[in-house]
């Protein structure tokens, strides 16, 4: 059934294999594996304008991302915790989804949602992963019943992007996993 599912992974920050973009490409690895075709959207592809609501012009970035998410079964998103929140690079990206406000499937409803938040220390990362998932119920996605917060402080990431840490690295693999699974049955039920 996952033939066609469509993940589209959003996340890290502007330093090319940041944590916070590796904990995304392990849990889009899972995706993967579990049938989905996954595009990314990660490092200076999120180099976007400010979000502006008094405008409709949109720079080529900002289009490729709304269009990813208008054709998206699921989503994953990956943000650094910065001073106890997600980054403003990934906030931006996420504004920009209320130009799909008007739309059958408008922002991200219908769509499971995997939620990783990634900082040095536990408070950061969770408080991080809380509004990832506060965000996309607001915004009428599913977020998938497991999240992930890595903290960086207790656990390391080597150079080829896999994680030290076994249990951390499972809660990213089974986020992964529930996006396909949740976005399979969201697709069965809409067909």
């Amino acid at each position: 059934m996952t033939q066609g599912i469509q993940v589209v992974a959003i996340g890290g920050t502007t330093r090319p294999n940041s944590s916070s973009e590796k904990a995304l490409r392990i849990a889009a690895q899972a995706a993967k594996d579990a049938g989905a075709q996954v595009s990314f959207i990660t490092g200076t592809d999120l180099l976007m304008p400010i979000y502006d609501t008094q405008s409709t012009e949109r720079a080529a970035e900002s289009l490729h991302l709304i269009e990813r998410i208008r054709h998206a079964d699921g989503v994953l998103i990956s943000s650094p915790g910065y001073h106890g929140g997600m980054s403003g690079l990934i906030k931006n990206a996420i504004d920009y989804l209320e130009d799909l406000s008007g739309e059958r499937r408008p922002y991200l409803d219908g769509r499971a949602v995997g939620c990783v938040a990634v900082a040095h220390g536990w408070q950061a990362s969770v408080t991080t992963l809380h509004q990832l998932r506060q965000i996309t119920h607001a915004l009428r996605g599913w977020p998938t019943p497991m999240g992930a917060a890595v903290n960086t402080a207790e656990t390391q990431f080597s150079a080829d992007g896999t994680l030290e840490d076994l249990a951390a690295h499972a809660a990213l693999t089974r986020v992964g996993t529930q996006v396909v699974d949740f976005a399979e049955a969201f697709t069965a039920h809409r067909n």
